[in-house]
């Protein structure tokens, strides 16, 4: 039996939860219609809920190719959040790895006067000029993952936290050094693209975690997120390597590759700790062949359907004390363990 099956934790994060904490900003809304208790004109007026029907409304999307479970994931929780709300008018524009083609995407959805776009780029800078002028054209520009160049190319930013992945990732390792007395353990990093900077803000915060308990990175590799590459640099780091106490993996995609090494060497003396949150990793986690997973949201561009929604039709948040739709929302990375893996199943994407 696996070290993983062994030890169980009681304890959980305290970024365990929070990732609903977006969609749970879409409970209430306000309208920004006048009032007429105060005379104010400017005042907004609390309406009954954010997920009564209101006027329709044409919310364009556009994201990359679905060739990573994430993006696929993505693509697809954007289009079944438009379908559970009558008065949203979606068009999907097909996904691509071209920024010319966005780019596109993005002029035929400004010709075409819909009210919102939701855009995931396959280059935040190079559709940077084309989401200005759509945000020109009085369209409200929802920019997802990927930042754009510019402040003024968006009117509400949706963002995962990759430094924050990093940190629940070494935060839980630095558990499970406590936890299992593990002293100065043997810890050991499988980065996704190193020339990314989700990639270094990932291992930055993983650093900054373990260095608060006096731990640090001794052995690391860096992969493609991808099945392959995940388990070439899976089986350097296992040959580099004869004991490890800890391995974090930052993509679940690669993942997949990276447990085959583990299998293909018969090793399983460390705790496996994944990244990104997909399906499978939820279900090695039920099974007990791997420790935990640190969640990048796969709702960013559902959330950010709900958000354009909420623009398009004039309404904000009635749970903030200011009612407008923030400018910017970063999702939470918790992580999933035993203890609450079955809570973020629904959650996971199939790679």
């Amino acid at each position: 039996m696996s070290r993983t099956a062994r030890t169980r934790r009681t304890r959980i994060l305290t970024r365990v939860g929070a990732l609903t904490a977006v969609a749970a900003l879409a409970v209430g809304c306000t309208s920004n219609t006048a009032t007429d208790d105060d005379g104010d004109d400017d005042a907004p007026a609390a309406v009954s809920d954010n997920d009564e029907t209101g006027d329709t409304v044409v919310i364009g999307f556009s994201g990359p190719a679905a060739d990573h479970g994430w993006l696929a994931a993505i693509n697809s929780a954007a289009e079944s959040e438009a379908e559970k709300y009558d008065d949203i008018d979606f068009r999907l524009a097909e996904g691509t790895n071209d920024p010319s083609a966005q780019i596109s995407h993005v002029e035929t959805f400004i010709n075409e006067g819909v009210d919102a776009i939701v855009l995931l780029p396959t280059d935040g800078a190079a559709l940077t000029e084309v989401a200005i002028e759509a945000m020109q054209a009085g369209i409200p520009v929802i920019n997802v993952d990927r930042e754009f160049s510019s402040e003024f190319a968006a009117r509400t930013t949706i963002l995962g936290d990759n430094y924050g992945m990093g940190v629940s990732a070494g935060t839980y390792a630095c558990q499970l050094v406590e936890e299992n007395d593990l002293g100065d353990a043997v810890i050991a990093e499988i980065a996704g693209i190193d020339s990314l900077p989700l990639t270094q803000d990932r291992s930055q915060g993983f650093e900054d975690a373990l260095a608060e308990c006096g731990q640090d990175v001794d052995r690391r590799v860096a992969a493609e997120f991808t099945v392959e590459s995940g388990e070439a640099a899976a089986s350097n780091l296992l040959q580099a390597a004869s004991e490890i106490d800890i391995i974090w993996n930052h993509d679940d995609d690669q993942g997949v590759g990276v447990k085959a090494a583990f299998e293909n060497a018969d090793r399983d003396e460390f705790f496996f700790i994944g990244g990104a949150g997909s399906a499978n990793a939820m279900r090695w986690i039920q099974e007990g062949t791997m420790e935990a997973t640190v969640l990048y949201p796969p709702t960013q561009a559902a959330d950010g359907v709900r958000l354009a929604r909420l623009l398009a039709q004039e309404k904000g948040l009635a749970d903030l004390v200011q009612v407008e739709v923030p400018r910017r929302v970063v999702l939470n990375a918790p992580v999933v363990n035993a203890d609450n893996v079955e809570q973020y199943l629904p959650l996971g994407f199939e790679s």
